[in-house]
């Protein structure tokens, strides 16, 4: 099957398609169109991705020849490694290119499957799971679309399971895209998760002053996203790794260090920022007290030497001319230009220090996303990071001259995450409002909380799990017998009402049932033999749980829930306790269990000993809408 031919994903990668819907792609100018769509691309995206810091591997597209059921398409794997944000902007960047070229189609998952699916799963249509799912989700056109079953090839798919064919989907795409249009509850929490962006790159940037060696300086100019590498060689350091940084460091040494202003991802900054480490006396670098204003900067500068220290330790030694010149040609020029139009450069003057920032950012991207050979293998950020420090003239003093006049860095407040902010963001995830005090109130109204609980309760629940009831204001479930009659005929076959005599003979050998043993029971009974009526079953049933009840109530089981008061048993409570057993039974009988009022109970107990944490009570209670105030507010009340 295409899934067990298919290479298996690390847990932190994510595996990008794009097809050409129309059957022309298949031609013979097909490799050439779908190549020429790469560079289009990415030339208009450009200036997005030239100002984004990946955090393991770029966005790229190669072209895939055609292999089995697989036309030939443009695809990627790019790790992400902790931040999942480079996966989600991947799929806002699939999103986008096929809203600007029409004619392509795109699918793109991971370890985790179709995890666009797993984004909206409280929409899905019933039909749709992970075994069925390959092959039906694709961007077209800028929207979200799945491919429904119920074509030829797929009779009898609710107990095979087939999955679709490359080839057609992209036919149904290309010729019925409308009628597979994923549902707008589908598409809205799709677009909610990609809500932001672009801007949303410039926010999760964090620009931070480090005490830097110049070298380490000078490459980050010419190479930002370098510091990706440099935190994750910290970062995901080895016991071997450090055998570098225990003598004086060979490429970046501490006597020549100089103040700079460092562009981090969030999720970087925190990975450096977070770990405790305390440098070997060797190396040359020291820290100044914790009191001492430029601390940050210092302790930042030291951990980003290390890690660019153990990437140069790493280094296969590449001389500096197996560096490619890819800046030059028509397609450099092309992507120079796009840069230009799209007010990438915002006004800057040519040849001034921000100007040649953001073009060392743009010759960064097109290096290390558009440029590289298919056939080539990717170049060790040691060896790339050497070959700069042997090419990049470094002026200590102009260095110096930026460091006195740096701008001021971000606010890294964001790091502390307040137990109130938590809560809000994931009231926020669940498209909820944190409740006014009044609403708090009114939501756990002791009667909501027992209702709410026997509407949980009263649900069918499957061996996939159980749902939670219904709001009022959404849809009511209408119920179809024919359907649901026609379903049933399929499932058990047109004769289920008949018995197999062979199963029967079965469950008699398996209960120890024989021949003779009916015989016996038929002698017994059939002069005796009577119907009996619906109403004395009942009645018997009846009669049964009141003579239990009778006998638990004088038991610690039967006290220990709480039943409806009654004016007659309480002014009868004297004279029963002389009457002996069977009168308290019969006050027994009279007061009725408060069922309400023992789950409320149960539950609040539940809730109490939480003691603030998550629970079951909590949990079950949240998704029902019901919010329980704090367990003191409840001892109170």
């Amino acid at each position: 099957m295409e899934a067990l031919r298919r290479p298996a994903l690390p847990e932190d990668a994510v595996r990008y398609r794009l097809f050409a819907a129309a059957a022309a792609a298949a031609g013979p100018g097909g490799e050439a169109l779908l190549r020429r769509c790469a560079e289009l691309a990415l030339v208009r995206f450009a200036p997005l991705l030239a100002a984004y810091v990946w955090q393991r591997q770029p966005f790229r597209l190669r072209y895939v020849p055609g292999r089995g059921e697989i036309p030939a398409h443009l695809g990627g794997t790019t790790e992400f490694g902790d931040n999942v944000e480079d996966e989600w902007f991947i799929v806002y960047l699939l999103r986008e290119i096929t809203r600007e070229f029409p004619g392509l189609a795109a699918s793109i998952d991971d370890n985790d499957g179709e995890f666009l699916l797993i984004e909206a799963a409280d929409f899905l249509p019933k039909w749709l799971n992970p075994e069925n799912s390959e092959n039906r989700v694709f961007f077209y056109k800028g929207e979200l679309h799945i491919i429904a079953p119920g074509e030829p090839w797929e009779q009898g798919w609710a107990l095979s399971a087939p999955r679709a064919t490359v080839p057609q989907a992209l036919a149904l795409l290309s010729t019925r895209a409308e009628e597979f249009l994923a549902a707008e509850p589908i598409r809205a929490a799709l677009n909610k998760r990609l809500h932001g962006y672009p801007e949303k790159i410039q926010a999760s940037l964090h620009r931070a002053r480090c005490f830097l060696p110049a070298g380490i300086a000078a490459v980050l100019r010419l190479r930002p996203s370098l510091v990706a590498a440099a935190v994750q060689a910290f970062y995901l350091r080895e016991p071997g790794d450090l055998g570098a940084c225990r003598r004086p460091f060979r490429a970046f040494p501490a006597e020549q260090r100089v103040m700079a202003l460092v562009t981090f991802t969030r999720c970087l900054y925190a990975q450096l920022v977070q770990q405790q480490f305390v440098p070997d006396r060797r190396s040359g670098y020291t820290l100044p007290a914790p009191a001492h204003p430029q601390y940050r900067a210092y302790e930042l500068g030291m951990k980003l030497a290390h890690g660019f220290e153990i990437l140069c330790s790493k280094s296969s030694k590449v001389a500096p001319d197996a560096k490619r010149n890819v800046l030059r040609g028509p397609l450099w020029e092309r992507f120079l230009r796009s840069l230009k139009e799209k007010d990438y450069f915002k006004g800057e003057m040519e040849g001034s220090a921000k100007y040649l920032e953001l073009l060392h950012m743009a010759e960064d991207h097109f290096q290390q996303s558009v440029a590289v050979p298919e056939s080539c293998d990717e170049v060790s950020p040691g060896d790339e990071i050497l070959a700069l420090l042997q090419t990049t003239p470094i002026d200590l003093k102009e260095l110096e001259r930026e460091a006195a006049c740096l701008p001021a860095e971000d606010d890294d407040s964001w790091l502390d995450m307040t137990p109130g902010a938590l809560d809000q963001m994931l009231k926020e995830t669940r498209n909820e409002s944190l409740p006014s005090p009044n609403e708090e109130e009114q939501n756990y109204d002791l009667e909501t909380v027992a209702e709410s609980m026997k509407a949980f309760v009263s649900k069918v629940s499957t061996h996939e799990g159980a749902e939670m009831p219904w709001s009022s204001d959404e849809s009511q479930v209408t119920f179809d017998v024919d359907s649901f009659t026609k379903a049933l005929d399929r499932i058990l076959g047109a004769d289920s009402e008949e018995l197999d005599s062979d199963d029967l003979d079965e469950e008699e050998e398996e209960f120890g049932f024989s021949d003779e043993d009916d015989e016996e029971l038929d002698a017994g009974n059939g002069r005796q033999e009577q119907k009996v009526s619906p109403e004395e079953l009942v009645g018997s049933l009846k009669a049964y749980m009141e003579e239990m009840d009778r006998e638990l109530a004088q038991t610690n089981v039967g006290k220990s829930f709480s039943s409806h008061k009654r004016g007659a048993s309480s002014v009868g409570a004297a004279p029963c306790e002389s009457a002996g057993p069977d009168c308290g039974a019969e006050a027994a009988e009279l007061a009725a269990l408060d069922v309400d009022m023992n789950l409320v109970a149960n539950l609040l107990e539940s809730y109490s000993a939480q003691a603030g944490l998550a629970g079951p009570t909590s949990s079950i209670l949240q998704s029902l809408g019901v919010n329980l105030p704090e367990s003191s507010e409840l001892t109170g009340s």
